[in-house]
């Protein structure tokens, strides 16, 4: 196979997003030689340049420009560099490329994405429902719209709490006054609603996983966060084999029938698992589990062409994790050409 996969999200600065992982899983994949298009919204992303992942890159429309734009842009790359497979990893874009698969589909641009459906029950505002249907805990929380609700919460929920964006930020408060300063900088942030979510406390571990959209997983691999930037993405972490983290894993996939690639945020205490996040897509340290000989970038694309990919979750508990940053040096050229072209 030589398929070719357009991959977004491959800026890989302080706030690193999940694309430069999938494609380094990609390039290091033994079955197949995959051509690598990186999909970037600002010519400074550093993926662009990243050259032994990714082969040629693109500028395409932010979400806000709409579906047509976004549509036109990856048939215009198709033309021009061909295109079998296209792997969002940014929650924002998600919405646009579900209701776009259709069209692309049909003109030979695979995807293999959760449904509208799935794509809701990420939403923080469901997760109690999503985690009961799985049969899994949740800690306690509540959709807060206005700033004068705080106390109210506070009494019901107890201290220590989390005050959450819909889709991105969490930040933790320990008092009415931390709290009160958490929520108008959610806001500020990401607007309404907020969510106040108990704090639990435990040990806390993540599931990356893909699901076969039958109820089924490709694979799973499960890590233990030993450190983190102060953005929360893992900077440090541990492969772990927990029966009780995996097993819920399996009943979130088999209860939603998931299809594509997921993160479950988990806290155990007690052998208890609380569901703390649902992630629709890839996570940033993916890389990880292909390191520990559970590819599954190979396995999405593979099932994306309609095809059998490899299915398994064996992989050793106990292998370490540590996030670095790197230079790279190329030509000035290319970034002219992004910026003036839009392409290199």
């Amino acid at each position: 196979m030589k398929p070719v996969v357009a991959i977004t999200g491959i800026n890989a600065s302080d706030n690193p997003a999940p694309g430069i992982g999938v494609a380094r899983s990609l390039k290091e994949h033994e079955g197949f030689d995959a051509h690598v298009i990186g999909l970037a919204y600002d010519a400074m992303e550093p993926g662009i340049y990243l050259d032994r992942y990714v082969d040629r890159a693109y500028m395409i429309p932010y979400p806000t420009a709409g579906e047509r734009a976004l549509i036109d842009r990856l048939l215009y790359i198709k033309a021009q560099s061909g295109l079998d497979v296209v792997i969002p990893t940014l929650d924002s874009e998600l919405p646009f490329f579900i209701r776009a698969r259709r069209e692309l589909e049909a003109a030979g641009i695979h995807t293999f994405l959760p449904t509208e459906e799935q794509l809701r029950l990420r939403d923080k505002q469901h997760l109690a429902a999503a985690a009961a249907t799985a049969g899994i805990a949740a800690p306690q929380q509540v959709v807060v719209t206005g700033l004068h609700e705080l106390g109210e919460v506070v009494g019901r929920l107890g201290w220590p709490l989390w005050i959450k964006g819909t889709m991105y930020t969490a930040r933790r408060a320990d008092t009415l006054q931390q709290a009160a300063s958490n929520y108008s900088q959610v806001v500020a942030e990401w607007g309404y609603p907020v969510i106040v979510q108990q704090a639990v406390s435990g040990e806390e571990l993540n599931v990356i996983g893909v699901g076969d959209g039958e109820g089924g997983t490709l694979g799973l691999v499960a890590i233990r966060k030993m450190s983190t930037t102060h953005l929360g993405k893992v900077w440090t972490g541990v492969t772990v084999d927990h029966p009780g983290v995996l097993a819920a894993a399996r009943r979130f996939v088999a209860a939603t029938r998931w299809q594509g690639a997921f993160e479950l945020e988990c806290i155990v205490r007690d052998d208890e698992v609380f569901l703390i996040e649902i992630n629709p897509r890839f996570p940033a340290w993916v890389y990880f589990a292909t390191a520990v000989g559970v590819n599954l970038p190979a396995m999405l694309v593979r099932r994306a062409l309609g095809e059998e990919s490899d299915v398994g979750d064996d992989y050793p508990a106990g292998r370490f994790y540590v996030r670095y940053t790197a230079e790279q040096v190329c030509d000035l050229g290319l970034f002219r050409r992004m910026v003036t072209l839009g392409e290199s």
